[in-house]
């Protein structure tokens, strides 16, 4: 027996064994960024301390996102879905024996995206938090992990009702496909906006005070620009994805009552490869920028809740009122 026989034997009646091969190097690439990520946290937990409180969550985020993008990609497509690529699947009904298995596998890629994107939107929280102390000396300052859980909450909120849309037979599982789009565009378009104005500003805040206090913040400022050439090159890569994927779901549905058409193979795995090798690359590169973080830190005999505060030659130590600008940032 041929390996390619033995592949399609295993794989979804439409799934041909060069798709499956791809789905299980994706997959066994996010099990080893979840192996790391793991290994990360469990070491960052150990450590205590605030900073590593938050540089923990985030490893723990990146843990989650890369472990349920394993799952969906190792679990067999046949086993969870009718075919390889979506069909019109709708809740309860007798024509469609595997709908709950079809539902199961998108709300296992939803939660896995709102994952992702909460590594983000936990950034955007503490950078706005600290920005707000130096252009709103005066202003109410709340708590940014109970602003990171209201947006995040709001963000489940809206998958929670998309998934009960579905089970009530609102629509088919094309159209929880629709919504999830549309919701992940909006975020992206969101993030690019916020994260380059965030960006900007802080790097002007850490200018400012490393000119102040003598102090050189250089190393920090790079890092800024790391994460906001990083994040934004994602997040424009998938809002653009996203926006047309949504785009030809609504035109196709417009003209023919349905999708079918769009779900062709050689577009669908286009979509796959794109969506996911830039969330696999978005992830190493997270997990670089941290390892970055504390190695320097390391290297330097500097530990990380005293960076930029050490005495460089004859320079004055930063006062403690700007530790927080300088380091908080970093957190990253």
């Amino acid at each position: 027996m041929k390996m390619s026989d033995s592949l399609d034997s295993i794989a979804s009646p439409n799934e041909s064994s060069f798709e499956y091969v791809t789905n299980l190097i994706v997959g066994l690439a996010f099990l080893g960024t979840t192996l790391v990520a793991g290994k990360r946290m469990a070491s960052s937990k150990s450590q205590g301390g605030a900073e590593t409180t938050v540089v923990t969550a985030f490893y723990t985020l990146i843990l989650l996102t890369a472990s349920l993008r394993s799952i969906w990609f190792l679990i067999p497509n046949s086993i969870l879905e009718p075919s390889y690529t979506p069909s019109a699947v709708m809740a309860f009904s007798s024509e469609s024996p595997r709908w709950f298995g079809a539902f199961l596998s998108e709300a296992i890629l939803s939660f896995g995206s709102l994952c992702l994107f909460s590594i983000f939107i936990l950034i955007l929280v503490y950078w706005a938090d600290i920005l707000k102390k130096y252009f709103y000396p005066g202003a109410r300052r709340s708590k940014p992990m109970i602003t990171f859980l209201a947006i995040v909450s709001t963000l489940v909120g809206i998958e929670v009702i998309n998934s009960i849309c579905f089970l009530t037979g609102r629509y088919s599982t094309e159209g929880t496909i629709l919504v999830n789009s549309i919701l992940l565009s909006v975020v992206s378009v969101v993030c690019v906006f916020e994260i380059s104005i965030f960006s900007h500003r802080f790097r002007t805040v850490l200018k400012t005070l490393g000119a102040i206090n003598q102090v050189s913040t250089e190393s920090q400022v790079k890092r800024i620009v790391w994460i906001t050439v990083t994040g934004n090159a994602f997040f424009i890569t998938r809002a653009i994805l996203e926006v047309m994927f949504a785009g030809n779901l609504l035109y196709y549905w417009h003209q023919n009552g349905n999708v079918d058409k769009i779900f062709t193979h050689e577009y669908w795995d286009t979509y796959m490869l794109l969506k996911f090798g830039s969330e696999f690359a978005i992830l190493c590169l997270m997990l670089y920028i941290l390892k970055s973080r504390f190695s320097t830190n390391s290297a330097a005999g500097v530990s990380p809740d005293t960076e930029g505060t050490t005495n460089k030659g004859d320079y004055a130590p930063i006062p403690d009122r700007d530790e927080e600008a300088i380091n908080k940032p970093m957190l990253v």
